[in-house]
């Protein structure tokens, strides 16, 4: 799905059809970088789909308007960080997968976090243009009624294409691979309704879904065998002894595992984090009655600190990759205020559960 409407440059569609409603506000376009990303993301289902998506058509378009390249590409960053955590979500589908935890639900738990994180995003960049004016060009460009309209037109697909991938699977309808299905099917339509569909845009949107899925199962195939050796080996039940003896408290164990997966992301690829650390950790987490589908958020929020984390955070060199005049100290840089907010959301996340818990035991009961 994401692929298709990459590939065939529907993006920038949305991208554009985002910016008139956005170009007053303080902060002007940036606020399109982090709610274009947020609507993408519901349609990608992984950070860099979404950030290579948004980074394509924005880091040229506002660097040539005169904004800070820095705060661009942070802005950009920290969007795509959203790709895992609003709905549909390749990462939380494998944490499904190791923990048997209702993929619905975790869907449903994910998104109104995926929803006020994008929000505070945008409260950081009202915030920091209305403090600094010069990292953000005033726009005095006059637009009419039909220009808004015009716009809207643009967004309205990607809507709809959401409404029935995620409707389909709140409702119980289909499966979430049966809505994938059903997704990839709507991005078909509306790429050849714009005209923008070709054979071959569908034969690389294949061959890289292809690539993606082939990782993505050789991911959860060693990582199988990974828990099962665990499991055998006594590690869990080993380590629930060690943390009821140490007498350590749910917040001391979180943030004990907020500081481990700052530093795998430093290494690692997210998906190779949950798969190694989940199978592991997941016996103390029912010891302690953590709820697992709350945790499934969590731990989503953690992997976006990992690929936000510099050397390796994937997505730093998605963003500096999409625009040869921008390296990735500048998106390191630019992302750092980011990474702050995602952090103080984590802390908020553990003292009020009921942001990732309300809306999946609204829909599907306790």
């Amino acid at each position: 799905m994401a692929e298709i409407l990459l590939g065939s440059g529907l993006s920038g569609r949305l991208y554009n059809g985002i910016a008139p409603f956005m170009r007053r506000l303080p902060g002007g376009l940036l606020h399109t970088n982090i709610i274009g990303s947020g609507i993408f993301a519901a349609v990608a289902g992984g950070s860099a789909p979404t950030a290579a998506a948004m980074s394509t058509v924005a880091l040229p378009a506002l660097s040539a308007r005169g904004y800070q390249k820095r705060i661009i590409a942070g802005s950009l960053a920290a969007g795509g960080t959203l790709g895992i955590l609003i709905p549909p979500s390749i990462t939380m589908i494998i944490y499904a997968t190791f923990t048997e935890t209702s993929i619905a639900k975790l869907f449903a738990a994910g998104l109104v976090p995926g929803i006020l994180l994008a929000g505070c995003y945008s409260l950081f960049i009202a915030a920091r243009s209305l403090l600094n004016p010069s990292l953000v060009p005033r726009d005095t460009t006059q637009l009419r009624l039909s220009d808004y309209l015009k716009a809207a037109l643009d967004v309205v697909p990607f809507m709809i294409l959401i409404s029935f991938v995620l409707g389909s699977i709140y409702s119980g309808i289909a499966t979430p691979t049966e809505a994938g299905a059903v997704g990839v099917v709507g991005a078909v339509v509306i790429a050849a309704a714009y005209r923008r569909l070709s054979l071959s845009i569908l034969r690389k949107a294949i061959s890289r879904t292809l690539v993606m899925s082939g990782n993505v199962l050789f991911i959860v195939f060693i990582s199988m065998i990974f828990a099962y050796a665990t499991a055998l080996s006594g590690v869990g039940e080993d380590l629930v002894s060690w943390v009821s003896n140490a007498d350590m408290s749910p917040f001391a164990f979180l943030m004990i595992l907020l500081v481990t997966f700052a530093i795998l992301g430093c290494f690692m690829e997210g998906l190779g984090m949950i798969a190694i650390i989940v199978p592991v950790i997941f016996p103390v987490l029912m010891a302690m009655n953590i709820d697992p589908v709350w945790f499934g958020v969590f731990v989503v929020i953690l992997v976006e600190l990992g690929q936000l984390t510099p050397p390796l955070g994937i997505i730093l060199f998605v963003v500096a990759s999409s625009d040869p005049t921008v390296k990735v100290e500048d998106v390191v840089m630019g992302v750092l205020p980011f990474f702050l907010i995602i952090l103080a959301f984590l802390i908020l996340l553990i003292w009020f559960p009921d942001i990732a818990l309300w809306l999946p035991t609204t829909t599907f009961g306790g």
